[in-house]
């Protein structure tokens, strides 16, 4: 996609709010994978991306920001742990399993575009699977059954409720084993030794469209050309978003065997971002050319705590601010997907119409900058936890047997709601 780096801007100001520096870091890297990709090969295997650090409390965005990136330009994006990794040598999972992770996702990215490519192909072979067993179904009480009517109806969209029982490939359940920390699925070695199994299965005919239509493309579509196109893909568009880095970088000086430990895991990952090539059962993936993107809080470790070798392959560094009233005040109403917007649509559901007043989102959000001031940070999370209280009494009386009816949230009401110290909610039972 050949965006520039001011439509990416853009794209991302309709989900996150905030936070210009990291979305014009991000934009800029984006941008240019695309300048890259129009290069002769020759200069082109020259130029590695410039990976980015992203330090901010929790909240903020951080992980928002690389995921819609991700999304925007239809990139494999896989989002790891650093805590979850472990030093080779110990048993936990070792730093290669996030570009195995990273596979797996192209993978099923590639799959589900040629499924899409070969659906107008398969469809008359699933329609006449679906024919058949309506037909055999409708013979039990019938006898005199028209497959031509059959046909209309199927097209018309009428029986798309109507159970019928149709023969389904059984998937063998995955037996994994762990080997130095890697998984392997040791039931996918015997595929092939075995023809199929077949099990009967009742399901709608909605249902029964989309697992045939999975059967009969799986037919057709050729999986060696889509592990070839995913690896591809990978190395050549994936992003890795490791977050809490920090929590894997020991303080300054520290000897402690912790922090030995957490030093290993940074040893481990440096040749993962430098560039190396990884064992996949898809095939060899090489990691020069996939965009890393870390994050952390950083309160304790700084950046300049990181091993030299690692922060040189993290040159570019963004610190995001915590949010602002204005921001809190954005969040909850200009996003597609408003935190206000999301209740609105939920409460909906149970007849209930939320108003949300320009003076009640001011209180809100002026609550939210002081909770976020005077104890922990949650970034935006906070205001989840303030409208799960604030909606708590008309989200348990919502029953949908009543006729729409509309709540109008204003300051008076926010007041009323929060009005008591002595019952003020405790924020922290509702922050995970």
């Amino acid at each position: 996609m050949d965006l520039t780096p001011k439509q990416i801007v853009t794209e991302l100001d309709k989900y996150i709010v905030g936070q210009a520096k990291a979305k014009k870091a991000v934009a800029v890297a984006l941008r240019n994978r695309y300048r890259r990709s129009q290069l002769a090969d020759e200069v082109r295997d020259e130029i590695t991306p410039k990976n980015i650090v992203l330090k901010g409390p929790t909240g903020v965005g951080k992980t928002e920001i690389a995921r819609r990136l991700a999304k925007l330009v239809g990139a494999p994006f896989v989002k790891v742990e650093a805590t979850k990794y472990t030093e080779v040598g110990y048993v936990g999972r070792d730093v290669e399993s996030m570009v195995r992770d990273l596979v797996e996702v192209s993978v099923r990215m590639v799959k589900d575009n040629k499924k899409k490519e070969v659906e107008s192909k398969v469809m008359p072979a699933v329609e006449n699977r679906i024919v058949d067993a309506i037909f055999q179904n409708r013979r039990v009480t019938t006898v005199d059954v028209d497959r031509n009517k059959i046909f209309e109806e199927l097209h018309s969209g009428k029986c798309e409720d109507e159970t019928i029982e149709i023969n389904v490939l059984e998937n063998a359940k995955p037996m994994m084993a762990s080997f130095g920390g890697n998984e392997i699925n040791l039931g996918s070695m015997f595929d092939g030794l075995t023809p199929p199994k077949y099990k009967k299965k009742k399901m709608t005919v909605r249902h029964a469209r989309e697992t045939i239509l999975q059967e009969e493309s799986d037919k057709i579509i050729d999986m060696d050309n889509v592990n070839d196109e995913a690896i591809t893909l990978a190395e050549e568009q994936g992003i890795i978003f490791i977050d809490e880095i920090d929590k894997i970088i020991g303080k300054s000086q520290s000897t402690n065997s912790a922090d030995v430990s957490r030093e290993g895991v940074q040893r481990d990952i440096l040749p993962i971002v430098e560039g190396s090539t990884v064992t996949t059962k898809y095939g060899n993936v090489k990691t020069d050319f996939i965009l890393f993107i870390a994050a952390g809080a950083f309160h304790v470790a700084k950046i300049e705590d990181m091993i030299p070798e690692l922060q040189g392959r993290f040159p570019i560094r963004v610190e995001l601010e915590s949010l602002t009233k204005e921001d809190f005040k954005q969040i909850l109403a200009t996003p597609k997907n408003a935190v206000t917007l999301q209740y609105t649509n939920l409460l909906k559901v149970d007849n209930i119409n939320l108003v949300f007043k320009d003076d009640a989102l001011d209180e809100i959000a002026e609550m939210a900058e002081k909770e976020n001031e005077t104890s922990e940070d949650l970034g935006a999370r906070r205001l989840h936890t303030i409208m799960e209280a604030l909606l708590e009494e008309v989200s348990f009386n919502a029953t949908g047997k009543h006729p729409m009816v509309d709540v109008v949230i204003d300051r008076n009401y926010v007041n009323t709601v929060f009005k008591d110290q002595q019952k003020k909610f405790d924020l922290k039972k509702y922050v995970l």
